[in-house]
């Protein structure tokens, strides 16, 4: 068999998958906090047919995935005027724990809700951790309520604000306020590493190298939160419809290879009759 079809081959299914990542990306373009992914292309081994003065004489066999890499750059900060709708100004991620199984995930969606038990939680159910006492020394789920009130107040929580530095300050029924926990956010090393799971969530965090405990917004390097807002997608339309356009030529391109590499198989055989 010719090698140009297994290079024509090749090319279309790595073609296809490239053409899964613009997909989703273009899919993805209205969702908060999501990456972009791009394909990256790698040549196979060469078959070495001989050797001349100029060195080996090689044939390449065609192309293979180098993996799907992940930008995360910044999308931009879109208000809203939701009071627990967060984005990160800057470095690190929202942690988050699962309940039930007690996994933790980082994101950048920062869509958050208070639910009937009072705790930040994620639209997965997810509880957004950070510093979950009044004292700001212990690190575990983040719960809007009256627990650590001055002399032991039992008023009901009236409002809450949420600070640029994560702190959640609460008024209570009879104008009691006090701090009642922080917001904290992880970092990591290298978040190419991370791992997608669904739901804006990443696992992967040792793997990541993250940070043992999460830090405090505008601490360490560390960004900091802009409350009432979300950052938004960072996916660039006209970018990947670009993509789009160059893999489809691409498509073709490796198509005509296959269709052209068979016209002479046949020939070659008209020629045996």
């Amino acid at each position: 068999m010719l090698l140009s079809i297994d290079s024509g081959l090749s090319a279309l299914e790595q073609d296809q998958q490239s053409l899964n990542v613009i997909g989703n990306n273009i899919a993805n373009v209205n969702t908060v906090g999501f990456k972009s992914g791009s394909f990256n292309f790698a040549d196979t081994l060469s078959q070495t047919l001989g050797t001349n003065a100029a060195g080996s004489i090689q044939v390449g066999t065609g192309v293979m995935s180098a993996g799907i890499s992940n930008d995360f750059s910044a999308g931009s900060i879109t208000a809203t005027g939701v009071q627990t709708d967060m984005a990160v100004n800057g470095n690190g991620f929202f942690l988050v724990k699962d309940p039930t199984s007690g996994n933790s995930y980082v994101t950048q969606d920062g869509q958050f809700t208070v639910d009937s038990n009072g705790y930040l939680v994620a639209n997965g159910g997810q509880r957004v951790q950070g510093y979950s006492d009044a004292g700001l020394s212990t690190v575990g789920d983040i719960k809007i309520d009256n627990t650590g009130a001055p002399s032991g107040d039992t008023s009901a929580v009236q409002s809450y604000t949420i600070g640029s530095d994560g702190k959640i300050s609460v008024l209570l029924a009879d104008g009691t306020q006090f701090t009642r926990g922080q917001i904290l956010l992880q970092n990591v090393a290298d978040p190419s590493q991370l791992v997608k799971v669904g739901d804006n969530l990443y696992s992967g965090l040792t793997a990541a190298g993250a940070t043992t405990t999460p830090l405090a917004p505008n601490s360490s390097n560390m960004g900091s939160l802009v409350t009432g807002s979300l950052e938004m997608s960072n996916v660039d339309l006209a970018t990947q419809l670009t993509d789009l356009i160059t893999v489809q030529s691409a498509y073709q391109a490796s198509s005509k290879v296959i269709t052209t590499s068979d016209n002479v198989l046949q020939t070659l055989i008209n020629l045996v009759r």
